[in-house]
């Protein structure tokens, strides 16, 4: 892919997410870098990022975690206007994937001088998501541990939830339909990743470095399984012994499917955050859909 030269400094723009645990010191290591910051509530961002985009602003920082690069991502998807990013959330995942500090100033400097490629997005009923969308036992384990975040703090939430987790783990009917044929399932948890993702513990559901382009896409089997599955997912198996085989899942690596399930509507993971569908789900992948600013000989 081939980067372009960076944006002018007249036409730089950045928005920090209020709610980013470190809001000052992204606040001044981005002014420190060259750009108007405009800091917003979360429930105001969509609507700040719109104007810009439509203002034509050349390059939008946006500061925050996944969720709020997710967001952002969202918006700019398919336009020319570049994103930047400055990771401010609990995993960074997003921003790991592709070569950006996490140090602040590092990531600001990149913000406004670094080059730019284009990325992959992956879509669920036209939603968008940058990293990861699953269904059935992560999205419990999500629920329970932002209901108990700000009582317990995130690790240790994080490990309730976990529990929790696996103490109600079901089983549900979904079918899947790949390339025109159908498949059917008995699964604990379906689990999409926007590029090939490990499939090895304890790294497992990690996305592959350069690795094939494509919704890697992975249904646990059963009850057990989804729980060495889903540990590595949440997060928490830093230390974990290498499994010595790999749980009972199938895994497609596909650019378009569809999951029917048995009931209306459903609860989806999207990059860490839950939102509610109706089925069936429709998954496809946009090539080159994002223009990302990277670090020089960084990004995909």
């Amino acid at each position: 892919m081939t980067a372009t030269r960076p944006a002018n400094s007249s036409t730089l723009k950045a928005f920090l997410n209020a709610a980013c645990g470190n809001a000052e010191a992204a606040r001044k290591a981005i002014a420190a870098a060259g750009f108007e910051v405009v800091t917003v509530q979360p429930q105001d961002l969509e609507s700040r990022l719109r104007e810009a985009i439509g203002q034509g602003t050349k390059r939008i920082l946006v500061a925050g975690g996944d969720g709020t690069i997710a967001t952002a991502a969202a918006l700019v998807a398919k336009t020319k206007t570049e994103l930047a990013v400055v990771p401010g959330g609990t995993l960074n995942h997003f921003a790991k994937d592709h070569g950006i500090p996490s140090d602040l100033g590092k990531a600001a400097l990149v913000a406004s001088d670094g080059p730019v490629v284009t990325v992959d997005i992956g879509y669920v009923n036209d939603c968008a998501f940058l990293n990861t969308s699953s269904i059935g036992a992560y999205v419990t384990f999500v629920r329970e541990r932002e209901r108990l975040e700000k009582r317990f703090g995130y690790s240790i939430a994080s490990v309730i939830a976990f529990a929790k987790m696996l103490s109600e783990i079901r089983t549900f009917s979904v079918t899947l339909e790949v390339e025109g044929e159908k498949k059917t399932y008995r699964a604990s948890l379906v689990f999409i990743g926007v590029g090939e993702r490990e499939l090895k513990l304890p790294i497992l559901g990690n996305r592959v470095k350069n690795g094939k382009r494509g919704l890697h896409v992975m249904i646990v089997k059963g009850r057990k399984p989804a729980q060495l599955f889903a540990l590595a997912i949440a997060g928490i198996t830093k230390g974990t012994q290498q499994a010595e085989k790999l749980p009972d899942f199938d895994d497609f690596l596909v650019d378009s499917l569809r999951i029917d399930l048995t009931r209306p509507t459903t609860t989806v993971g999207l990059d860490g955050e839950l939102k509610r569908f109706p089925t069936p789900l429709d998954y496809h992948i946009e090539r080159d859909a994002l223009r990302l600013v990277v670090p020089p000989n960084g990004g995909e």
